[in-house]
């Protein structure tokens, strides 16, 4: 079945040329999913995609900042290249220097003359890369523990809250939690050393809302799921497995990041989220999943570093997990090249022939589209897919196209489970 999955069109094949690529592990950026790239690696002065998940789990020696500033600076220098030409800062000409849009503050350009090419593309985004630049300093915070925010018990039925504006209202008024984090001293510390001027106040809460919406789009994703395969948490403590789990789950993870569930399912018989892939971090949740079913009204999360496939052999099998009754996978990324594809078809193999139910999150309507059409060539039942009404509110920049739209985490889902239905043959009469 392999080899019948489809080739991707040339957009979505990374190149061997660029300075962007998939090599090493690493998503590609050409292929329109936010990501690292060797100029990241460059700037942080690690040579491969392993030094970059030893940093993350605490392994790496010698990688270290001499003080915020220059944190925030080797940020901003991972963006640093020109956006007509894609040229370097190493390989300008002696005297020239990349220089910023005025009005983003967030691309670069070599001259002028790369500037004036650029404006026709560049002027679609140019005010919405604004925001992506105030969102990735900000979202600092999150590290430094004043994000996420605390939220309210829910006043209404859970069927009710179909989407953000349900939710929102609930929450009565965000401003004086929002109004603590802007005049914290974390606040103070990142602006007094970022890259970039201080946006007002109206500007800080508005970044803060949609870093706080990333954050829990996963964990309302998560429930909508639930719900729309009509499982019921209130008859019985429910099993649910991240696939694919990664460093933007995972890095600084707490044991109460889906404590929104509570709020969501009140009085339910316990919920256990296991977090499930190769690029894991040690943290907190690093520990066994349940053996037998938690405490009522609590959600416990696990976590296990390794492919899929791999955790349901060497644990589920072997009777020492409990077997899901949904799997979730937040941008899998099948869709980007053959390779991650084939890295990925076990698992995918493994959910279809064990009937379970699976609901995977997309960046765009166009990774939407190429991971339906890998499903179906793999024979998956599709239950539904579309727009996600909890999709994250911070747009992603794609780092190697910043004039590209910028898309969104959780933008997009499918719902799938068990083979395609075989039509039943017509009877000769």
């Amino acid at each position: 079945m392999a080899s019948q999955i489809p080739a991707l069109p040339q957009s979505f094949a990374p190149g061997t040329d660029s300075v962007f690529s998939d090599q090493s592990g690493f998503y590609s950026l050409d292929a329109n999913v936010p990501g690292l790239s060797k100029v990241i690696l460059n700037k942080l002065n690690m040579t491969d995609y392993g030094e970059y998940r030893a940093a993350l789990e605490g392994k790496a020696k010698g990688i270290q900042f001499q003080n915020y500033k220059e944190l925030f600076q080797k940020m901003e220098e991972t963006f640093k290249f020109c956006t007509s030409c894609n040229k370097l800062p190493e390989h300008l000409t002696e005297g020239q220097t990349l220089k910023r849009c005025v009005k983003c503050l967030n691309v670069y350009y070599c001259t002028k003359d790369c500037q004036k090419k650029d404006w026709p593309q560049h002027k679609k985004v140019c005010k919405m890369l604004r925001l992506v630049a105030v969102d990735r300093l900000v979202e600092w915070l999150m590290f430094a523990g004043d994000l996420p925010i605390s939220t309210e018990k829910w006043s209404k039925p859970t069927a009710e809250v179909r989407n953000w504006d349900n939710w929102l209202p609930m929450q009565v008024d965000l401003s004086p939690r929002l109004d603590t984090i802007i005049s914290g001293s974390n606040m103070s510390t990142l602006w007094k050393n970022a890259t970039r001027p201080r946006p007002d106040d109206t500007d800080l809460k508005e970044s803060l809302w949609r870093i706080q919406s990333e954050f829990l789009s996963r964990v309302l994703t998560v429930g909508m799921a639930v719900q729309q395969y009509s499982l019921n948490p209130y008859a019985k403590p429910l099993t649910i497995h991240l696939a694919g789990a990664s460093h933007n789950e995972t890095m600084g993870a707490r044991l109460t990041d889906f404590d929104e569930l509570n709020k969501m399912f009140p009085e339910h018989q316990g919920i256990e989220i296991v977090m499930v892939g190769p690029e894991v971090v040690n943290s907190p949740i690093m520990r066994p999943p349940l053996t037998a079913f938690g405490p009522r009204k609590r959600v416990y999360i696990s976590a296990y570093k390794g492919l899929y496939h791999q955790f349901w052999e060497d644990v589920l099998e072997k009777g020492k997990a409990a077997k899901p009754d949904l799997v979730v996978g937040f941008h899998p990324g099948f869709h980007a090249n053959q390779g991650l594809v084939e890295g990925w078809l076990p698992t995918l193999l493994l959910l279809r022939d064990y009937d379970i139910p699976s609901f995977f999150t997309m960046y765009s309507e166009l990774e939407l589209k190429y991971s339906l059409q890998i499903l179906l060539e793999l024979e998956m039942h599709i239950k539904d897919s579309g727009p996600n009404p909890f999709a994250s509110q911070k747009p992603e920049q794609v780092q190697a196209c910043p004039n590209k739209t910028p898309v969104y985490c959780n933008s997009h889902y499918i719902r799938f489970q068990g083979l395609l239905p075989q039509e039943e043959p017509v009877p000769d009469l």
